[in-house]
C-alpha cells in the first residue's frame, strides 16, 4: 500500500474530489476541556491505525533455503570432526609385531624417533580426554532478520501533529506515519523564525484588547521576520480595518492574524485554492527546476525525485545542468538514493537543450509520468544564460506540447528579501509557475514566504525544512501558518 504524497491518501482510497476545507478553530463559547479530550480521542485513534498497518505490513523473512543450507554445512563439518578424530585413534592401536618388540632388550633411539614418540604420547592423552569428555554441542547460527521500523511514540509531538491533521478534516485511518514525522520536522525547523515573531506577537497580543499602538508593534515584528513591506501593509490594514469595527481580545487576534495569513498563502491559487499540486497519472508531467547558484535545485531533484518514485509514480531526471563542475555526477547520485534514472550526456560543456530534447525523447518512449529538468545555475542579471533558459523553455514546449508543463523556482529562504528580485527576472525567462522555499530551518526569516506570494504572485509548491532526503514536502498553507504561530 502506497502513500501518494501528492495527493496525501492512500492508493487503495478512492480518488476523490478534494474540497476546500475551512479549518476549525475552537470558539471561546467551546469547552477548551472537551476541545482537547476529542483531539486526543483522534489522535488515539491514529495512533492505533498507525500501529495496524505497519503490523500488517510484509516484513521480509530470510529464505528457507538459507537455513536448510547452513544446516547442511553444520553436520557436514561434524562428520569431518568425527572422521579425523577416527584416523589417529587406528594408527596408534597396538600391532602384534610391536607387541613381540616390545620383549626384546631396547636399544638407543635417535632423537627424532623419541620426538615421534613423544608426539604420539601426547595423542593418546588426547585421545582419552576427548573420548571421557562428553561432545560440545556445535553454537546455534543466527540468521539476521531485517530490521523493523522504528516504534512510533505517542509524544507531544504526535499529538501537535494530529490536532493539525484532524483540523482539516481528516480522519485517523486517513494519517499516515510520514505525514505526522512531517509535520514535526516542519514544526522543527520553523523554530527559529517562531521564537523570534511568535515571542513578540504573544507579548503584544498579551497586553489587553488589541489596539492601534499593537498594530504598529505588530508591524514591527512582521518586517523583521522579513515579510515584506507589501504583505505587511496588507495585514496590517486588515487589522486596522477590524478594529474600526470591534476590540479584539488576544485569543481572536491570534486567530484573525493566521486567518490573514492563509488567505495571502492562498491568494494565487484563485479559484483553485483546494488543488492538490501533483503530476497527472498515466500523462507525461514535466517540471523545469530553475534558480540561481547555491538554492539548492540538485539536492531539491532528488528530493522530488524520492517523493515521486515513493508516490507511485514512474519518474526521470534530466541532468541539464552541464556548466557546473560534477552537477552531473551528484544528479546520478541523488538519482541512485531515490532508484530514479537519470538522462545525461557523457560529454562536457554539452548543450543544455540537447540533454533535454534526449530526455524529453526517452520519457515518451517509456512512458514516464513525471521528467524532473535539472539546470545550471545562473544569475538573474547574466544575459546570455537567461537567454539558454528560454531556449530549454522553448525545446520542452516544441517537443512535448502535450505534456503538463511546470516551471518551479528554487528560492534559498536565508537570503531574505535579495530573493525576490531573482523571482522576478526568472519568472520572465522561464515562464514560473510556482515556488520552492528550502532551508527554512535555517533562518528566522520565515517570513520570506509572504513576501514570494504577496508582490509576485506566483503559489509555493514545496518546502525544505532540513537536509535529509524526507525533508522536502508539498505546502500546505493551513500547516505551515499553525507551525508558525501556534508551534
Amino acid at each position: 500500500m502506497t502513500f501518494d504524497w501528492f495527493r496525501r491518501q492512500y492508493s487503495d482510497q478512492p480518488e476523490a474530489a478534494q474540497p476546500e476545507v475551512e479549518p476549525t478553530e475552537a470558539t471561546p463559547a467551546e469547552p477548551e476541556v472537551a476541545v482537547a479530550e476529542d483531539y486526543l480521542a483522534w489522535a488515539k485513534a491514529a495512533y492505533q491505525n498507525i500501529q495496524k498497518r505497519q503490523q500488517e505490513a510484509p516484513v521480509p523473512t530470510a529464505p528457507a533455503s538459507e537455513t536448510e543450507t547452513v544446516e547442511t554445512a553444520t553436520l557436514e563439518a561434524d562428520a569431518k570432526v568425527a572422521a579425523a578424530l577416527a584416523e589417529p585413534i587406528e594408527s596408534l592401536s597396538p600391532s602384534p609385531e610391536a607387541a613381540v618388540s616390545a620383549t626384546e632388550p631396547a636399544t638407543p633411539l635417535p632423537f627424532w624417533a623419541e620426538a615421534e614418540a613423544e608426539r604420539q604420547a601426547r595423542l593418546e592423552r588426547l585421545k582419552a580426554e576427548a573420548i571421557a569428555e562428553p561432545e560440545p554441542t556445535p553454537p546455534a547460527t543466527t540468521i539476521a532478520t531485517p530490521e523493523l521500523p522504528p516504534p512510533i511514540i505517542l509524544d507531544e509531538g504526535f499529538l501537535w501533529s494530529a490536532e493539525i491533521l484532524a483540523s482539516q478534516g481528516r480522519r485517523p485511518e486517513q494519517i499516515s506515519i510520514e505525514e505526522i514525522t512531517w509535520l514535526k520536522r516542519l514544526r522543527q525547523g520553523l523554530d527559529k523564525t517562531r521564537r523570534g515573531l511568535v515571542n513578540q506577537l504573544r507579548a503584544i497580543v498579551g497586553q489587553g484588547p488589541l489596539n492601534e499602538d499593537a498594530v504598529l508593534e505588530i508591524e514591527s515584528a512582521l518586517l523583521q521576520a522579513d515579510v515584506g513591506v507589501a504583505a505587511t501593509d496588507a495585514i496590517i490594514q486588515a487589522l486596522q480595518t477590524r478594529l474600526r469595527d470591534e476590540t479584539l481580545p488576544p485569543e481572536e487576534a491570534l486567530i484573525y492574524l493566521k486567518q490573514l495569513i492563509r488567505e495571502m498563502l492562498d491568494a494565487p491559487l484563485g479559484e483553485q485554492k483546494g488543488y492538490l499540486f501533483a503530476p497527472q497519472k498515466d500523462h507525461l508531467n514535466i517540471w523545469l527546476i530553475t534558480g540561481v547558484n547555491g538554492a539548492g535545485k540538485t539536492t531539491t531533484i532528488g528530493k522530488l525525485a524520492h517523493i515521486a518514485s515513493q508516490s507511485g509514480y514512474r519518474c526521470l531526471i534530466a541532468a541539464a545542468d552541464t556548466f557546473r563542475a560534477a552537477a552531473v555526477e551528484q544528479v546520478k547520485v541523488w538519482g541512485h538514493r531515490s532508484g530514479v534514472e537519470v538522462i545525461a550526456n557523457p560529454g562536457k560543456n554539452t548543450d543544455p537543450a540537447a540533454v533535454v530534447f534526449d530526455a524529453i525523447a526517452a520519457a515518451q518512449a517509456r512512458g514516464t509520468e513525471l521528467l524532473l529538468v535539472d539546470t545550471a545555475g545562473r544569475l538573474q542579471n547574466k544575459k546570455n544564460l537567461m537567454d539558454e533558459l528560454s531556449k530549454v523553455r522553448r525545446i520542452i514546449d516544441k517537443k512535448a506540447g502535450e505534456a503538463h508543463i511546470e516551471s518551479l523556482l528554487v528560492l534559498d529562504s536565508t537570503l531574505g528579501q535579495n530573493g525576490l528580485r531573482q523571482a522576478e527576472v526568472f519568472s520572465e525567462a522561464a515562464q514560473l509557475s510556482g515556488v520552492v522555499l528550502t532551508k527554512l530551518d535555517g533562518t528566522a526569516k520565515g517570513g520570506i514566504a509572504l513576501a514570494v506570494v504577496q508582490q509576485l504572485g506566483l503559489p509555493i509548491r514545496f518546502i525544505g525544512a532540513g537536509e535529509g532526503i524526507e525533508d522536502l514536502r508539498p505546502f500546505s498553507s493551513y500547516e505551515f501558518v499553525e507551525a508558525l504561530l501556534n508551534g
